[in-house]
């Protein structure tokens, strides 16, 4: 499946037992491009203990997200294809916490993505556990010094602000940043263009997987950064290279994001 071109192997774990397999290997795996499947990670849907249903995420390199925005509204899509739910409203447990989905007529999924949080302690971003990281300078050479805003949704972002997002070399700049040592669990990094108040254009590198096609709690982060720099409204539309996502950012500071979910194609693993 894929979420305007972040893509994912889903196994639905509670049709096929997943015990006692090697979740991160098998995430190796299955996401190779050219020895596996092929995606930007593998995800598990299962029974859950807080709430019907549980999402896992692995990224490519086997290391275990707490969320992925693209992943969860593909996650909704799935149990509705294979009759595991009828109610429009779903509420799916993840490492973030328990995230409620609501499937709209148009297709689309909208979630609400919980509260976004800004304190370093929460991201984690060292220092000050209690203060904020917007618009701090990201030193990592003479050269190279951008002014990046610090957001969790759950999991880890950091947002850069640049003039043109598309001539920005994320390929050489995202792994940098990722592992800067600011960052004690390494974070996600993208790099907005803001287009006007309501728009914004975004490229991202992802904490263990790379380049890719879209970040759907990125683009949440980045909508909320982009509004408390001054940039942009509480509504955005963020616009990334495999689509487009519809965020809003609360007063209460949650955050909420639409946008689609489509299957691909289905199929057998054979070990």
């Amino acid at each position: 499946m894929h979420g305007i071109g972040n893509d994912f192997v889903m196994v639905d774990a509670i049709r096929t037992s997943m015990d006692g397999r090697d979740l991160p290997d098998l995430a190796r795996r299955m996401c190779h491009r050219r020895f596996g499947i092929g995606a930007d990670g593998l995800i598990l849907s299962e029974r859950g203990s807080q709430a019907p249903f549980r999402m896992r995420m692995f990224n490519p390199d086997g290391s275990e997200a707490e969320m992925c925005g693209n992943g969860i509204r593909c996650l909704a899509k799935l149990l509705r294809e294979h009759g595991h739910t009828t109610d429009r409203s779903v509420s799916v447990e993840t490492g973030a916490g328990t995230l409620v989905l609501e499937l709209l007529e148009d297709g689309r999924v909208r979630v609400d993505m919980g509260l976004a949080r800004l304190e370093r302690g929460a991201i984690p971003v060292d220092g000050d556990p209690s203060e904020t990281f917007v618009g701090e300078p990201v030193k990592v050479s003479d050269e190279l010094c951008l002014l990046g805003t610090a957001v969790s949704m759950g999991n880890p972002h950091l947002v850069f602000f640049v003039e043109d997002a598309a001539a920005t070399p994320v390929e050489e700049w995202g792994p940098v940043f990722e592992r800067h040592s600011l960052f004690p669990n390494r974070i996600n990094v993208h790099f907005v263009q803001v287009v006007d108040g309501e728009n914004l254009i975004q490229r991202t590198w992802e904490r263990g997987a790379g380049l890719t096609m879209a970040c759907g709690t990125g683009a949440c982060a980045s909508a909320v950064a982009a509004h408390l720099n001054g940039l942009c409204g509480r509504k955005v539309r963020v616009r990334l290279p495999g689509g487009s996502l519809d965020i809003e950012y609360r007063e209460d500071g949650r955050v909420f994001m639409s946008g689609p979910a489509e299957i691909a194609f289905e199929g057998a693993w054979w070990e």
